[in-house]
């Protein structure tokens, strides 16, 4: 427009002075033309140093037209970048949430991103150790070979560098262009699971060996022996009788633990009369002893609680009957319930053998015995406190054991505030 403008009255301006007077006219319309082009290519190049919607310039006509469309741009790709964060974030956290740990690695090896539990598991630092080689920061032989071997059709099973009781699967998974998904997992509680499992296969076979084999060898010298006096007959039975008893004691505990952990916890509760069931208890361990203990029963804890009796019975006895086992002739043996810090406590202390710091925290594992030998002679299945432990559990109660070798042991349910009753 300015130009059509300018040409116009440069005619109009030719007709009435002259030539020289209508170039003039032209030249300087056209000189404050290019000048404001220029003060908007100024602006345009100022913005562009720090390019922001907020300090967009304003302008008219053609450049006017070219910021809106700048501005419109510009917000677009704002908004773009925002939408890809939001989804990085998103990733980030979605990848935070994996229950493996996850570590990106080019071709050689290096590290390009890892998740939280990755660091956890290698020790590495996301951002510290970004385009690190990884075979620096994981030094481990198994490790380093299992990187460079190419095979990674099964998952390599090592220990932790730097936690020696954490037990990692890893696993590297190829995509892209030349890169590799380097995925751990912690498998320690499997590990751990899997080795019980199998304790407790072998233990079992070995714990029901035996009774069969007595019990297979009597059978056998009473099919070859023509004759026999009964004396050596009753004395085979009370053998056989005394090792099947020992097996269905052991299928019953069994049966019992079995119950136990596949039942749904919480158990059925009901208020239990605590004197009577101490009570009952206090009998039973006197009837065990048959005189060879001297037995006492203190009652100053709640009057009632609130939990399944034929679980607590069978957990008390427990304890009780172990006290019995493993206290010589002559020895003590106490009952308590009473309260602590207002939780309830049941204790049973005895002035028996006592056990080793070092066995105590395995006491409760399946068929864990201090003494092999004598839990057998003393008839123990080694299930008792695995089932004590169990029942406690379901109780949301804890099992204390306090114990020093040769001078006896305090065995302690502490159950919580809450399963008092009035």
């Amino acid at each position: 427009m300015p130009v059509i403008f300018s040409a116009l009255m440069a005619l109009l301006l030719w007709g009435i002075f002259s030539a020289l007077a209508a170039l003039l006219f032209v030249l300087l319309v056209l000189l404050v033309v290019m000048a404001g082009h220029a003060r908007q290519l100024y602006s345009l190049a100022e913005w562009l140093r720090t390019p922001s919607i907020e300090t967009m310039p304003e302008s008219d006509g053609i450049w006017g037209e070219v910021f809106s469309r700048l501005y419109k741009m510009v917000k677009r790709h704002k908004q773009t970048k925002q939408d890809l964060a939001t989804e990085l974030l998103n990733i980030e956290q979605a990848t935070a949430a994996f229950p493996e740990g996850v570590v990106s690695l080019n071709d050689a090896n290096r590290i390009e991103w890892c998740n939280p539990l990755a660091e956890q598991h290698f020790s590495i630092n996301a951002r510290r150790d970004i385009l690190q080689d990884i075979t620096y920061l994981v030094r481990q032989p198994e490790f380093i070979d299992y990187l460079h071997a190419a095979n990674y059709a099964e998952p390599l099973v090592m220990k932790s560098a730097r936690h020696d009781d954490m037990i990692l699967s890893i696993k590297l998974v190829s995509y892209g262009v030349d890169k590799r998904l380097l995925i751990s997992r912690d498998i320690t509680q499997w590990e751990r699971v899997e080795t019980i499992r199998r304790d407790f296969v072998a233990n079992v076979s070995h714990e029901l060996r035996t009774p069969l084999t007595v019990v297979n060898g009597f059978v056998e010298n009473l099919q070859d022996m023509s004759e026999l006096s009964h004396d050596k007959i009753r004395r085979a039975l009370d053998l056989m009788a005394e090792q099947t008893k020992r097996m269905d004691s052991l299928v019953a505990d069994l049966l019992t633990l079995s119950r136990l952990e596949n039942e749904p916890s919480p158990p059925r509760a009901e208020t239990i009369d605590t004197g009577e069931l101490l009570a009952e208890v206090f009998q039973d361990g006197q009837m065990l002893s048959a005189g060879r203990h001297q037995h006492s029963l203190n009652l100053n804890g709640p009057a009632h609680l609130s939990g399944n009796r034929d679980e607590l019975r069978s957990a008390f006895g427990n304890l009780v009957s172990n006290a019995v086992r493993y206290t010589p002739t002559g020895g003590m043996i106490g009952l308590s319930w009473t309260e602590r810090d207002g939780q309830p406590v049941f204790s049973v202390q005895d002035s028996g053998i006592g056990i080793e710091a070092q066995h105590i925290p395995r006491l409760t594992e399946r068929f864990y015995r201090v003494d092999r030998s004598r839990s057998r002679e003393t008839g123990g299945t080694g299930l008792g406190l695995a089932i004590v432990n169990c029942i406690a559990q379901r109780h949301q109660a804890r099992l204390d054991i306090v114990s020093e070798e040769g001078h006896g042991s305090t065995f302690s349910l502490v159950f919580p505030a809450s399963r008092v009753e009035a």
